[in-house]
């Protein structure tokens, strides 16, 4: 989890009025905004381009992240998702909050980690009714076995006035982990009774190991010597051994496994990253393969100190001895945007980030580094974690207006169906912190939804927004409810594309689309014949209709 925008599809009357409800926020706040309806300006109001055909993309789920709601309400929170028509939620399973003895640096004795049923029952139960609600809803879960370790089994070694949780992820031990894993792959694997006449806890076949390895707060220390030899990748490669090993011996050798889970940014200025700092993800990928900048498998003494092959033999050894790097499902990855800018920029600068634009780079590094140890695998990546923090509540820089993210968050979806290589779209948090940090959400702690609840529901984006009559348009977008609706209906789903052209009050239907796609989405091409808003119009099994946002479109 942390702790730390759209081209087209909007046009000059949506931006005004945006402009015109501008709330109070800071200057710099108020500058990003600024800077980002800009963009809009320029994207919406062009020439019409060439473009090229739309891509057909490989399947795309979505995934949900809700912690808070999750283990607060799991039926009602799992139940209002299901609506909302998320595939997967994400999970995060901390590792000392089920583990006996957390804060103690003394090992329970007696302790079989591996066992589910050595650990204290009430620390299973929010995760076994999430579990249980969300196979009762047909939901699918992904479980991130994540630090921090209980003090008993982190390094010792810890900078002296390191706090209680950078203590915990303070080099944690490879094989402690493993069993924890273990303990959890047994709990889960579809036969478990948690107790006497209990019914068998559902089996998860979706795993994630740890979580964004290249942030201090999550796995330390990140480098040493003055931040020249990543430490980091090495402790995330014996933590990664260590939970293959374990999935395969519980009976979940063929489930599907992320790795990775990188965050998108890191710090290299001064002596950073250092313990407790980010480290550029593209850095840490070439560490934990063992390979310099330029791509050269590490040899000698540079190898022997970040703990990779030092010898061609041993080289020759590495996709055997580390089979999670070479055989996992797929890269997880959290392409959250930096700041407003738009979604299709990439931070200058900064070739080492994996933000969403900067994302082929890492496809790129990941298929060089499988052919450098031959391998054929090509990673497919999984975004998940992303989301737009939002102003209000927030008043930092980046944070932005909620309207503006729901456009910036269309457009970013665009952008990865094109893809064929993202696996999926992720949306991380349903309701911002009461605090309001990390605003994410796609309702208000108040419980009131965002723009970007309705444009998360039914997503939609043109490329280009401002045509000369008679010319086609590229309509993308998706009805997200549409899979569970066609299960409950035993109907094919359809959606409407709608205008309402200028100066009138009523929309009218261009098109009426049957929807093919496993999870909702269309691309199409239509001719518009006036200038006006378009929109998206669908209706629940139950007759509630629903729309998306509206767009609008300028024929000249």
């Amino acid at each position: 989890m942390p702790r730390s925008a759209p081209a087209g599809g909007v046009a000059v009357r949506e931006v005004i009025v945006i402009v015109l409800r501008l709330p109070r926020i800071n200057r710099q706040a108020r500058r990003s905004l600024l800077l980002a309806i800009a963009a809009l300006l320029l994207c919406a109001c062009g020439a019409a381009p060439k473009t090229a055909a739309p891509v057909r993309r490989s399947d795309m789920a979505s995934i949900f992240e809700a912690p808070a709601q999750l283990l607060g309400d799991p039926a009602g929170t799992l139940a209002l998702l299901r609506r909302l028509g998320v595939d997967r939620v994400r999970v995060f399973v901390p590792w000392n909050s089920l583990a006996p003895q957390p804060d103690s640096r003394v090992r329970p004795s007696g302790f079989d980690a591996a066992s589910p049923a050595a650990y204290p029952p009430a620390g299973w139960a929010a995760y076994d009714a999430i579990i249980r609600a969300a196979a009762a809803r047909g939901v699918g879960v992904i479980l991130t076995l994540e630090g921090g370790a209980p003090l008993w089994a982190a390094g010792r070694d810890v900078p002296g006035k390191a706090s209680s949780s950078y203590q915990a992820v303070w080099k944690p031990s490879a094989s402690e982990y493993g069993e924890f894993v273990h303990a959890v792959a047994v709990r889960y694997s579809g036969g478990y009774r948690p107790g006497p006449g209990a019914a068998p806890l559902p089996r998860v076949d979706f795993w994630s190991v740890w979580n964004e390895p290249n942030y201090g707060p999550q796995l330390a220390p990140q480098a040493i010597d003055y931040s020249t030899v990543e430490v980091s990748p090495r402790l995330y490669r014996g933590l990664l051994d260590a939970a293959w090993s374990a999935l395969q011996a519980t009976g979940h050798g063929s489930d599907r496994v992320l790795i990775g889970e990188l965050a998108p940014r890191g710090i290299t200025t001064g002596d950073n990253p250092g313990n407790f700092s980010g480290m550029v993800p593209l850095r840490f990928v070439r560490a934990l393969y063992c390979v310099d900048p330029s791509l050269r498998k590490l040899r000698g003494s540079a190898a022997a100190a970040r703990g990779c092959p030092t010898t061609a033999a041993a080289a020759r050894a590495f996709p055997q001895e580390h089979p999670a790097l070479f055989q996992a499902t797929g890269y997880a990855v959290h392409p959250y945007p930096q700041g407003g800018i738009p979604p299709n920029t990439v931070t200058p600068d900064e070739p080492d980030y994996a933000d969403l634009a900067a994302l082929p780079r890492l496809e790129r590094l990941l298929d060089r580094l499988q052919s450098i140890y031959g391998s054929a695998k090509r990673f497919p990546l999984y975004s998940t974690e992303f989301g737009y923090q939002t102003n209000p509540p927030e008043t930092i820089p980046r944070a932005i207006d909620p309207r503006i993210g729901a456009v910036y968050s269309n457009w970013a979806e665009y952008l990865s169906w094109r893809d064929p290589r993202i696996a999926s779209w992720d949306q991380y948090l349903l309701t911002d912190p009461p605090a309001g940090n990390f605003a994410t959400g796609l309702l208000f702690a108040t419980g009131a939804p965002k723009a970007l609840y309705y444009a998360y529901r039914m997503p939609i984006f043109l490329p280009v927004s401002s045509v000369a009559k008679g010319q086609s348009l590229e309509v993308w977008g998706g009805v997200r409810p549409a899979r569970y609706a066609a299960g409950e209906s035993h109907r094919a789903q359809r959606v409407k594309i709608e205008l309402r052209p200028a100066g009138q009050r009523t929309f009218t239907t261009l098109r009426d689309l049957l929807l093919t796609d496993a999870h909702g989405y269309f691309d199409t091409r239509l001719a518009v014949p006036s200038t006006g808003e378009l929109r998206l119009a669908w209706t629940y099994p139950n007759g509630e209709q629903i729309f998306s946002r509206t767009v609008v479109v300028t024929v000249r």
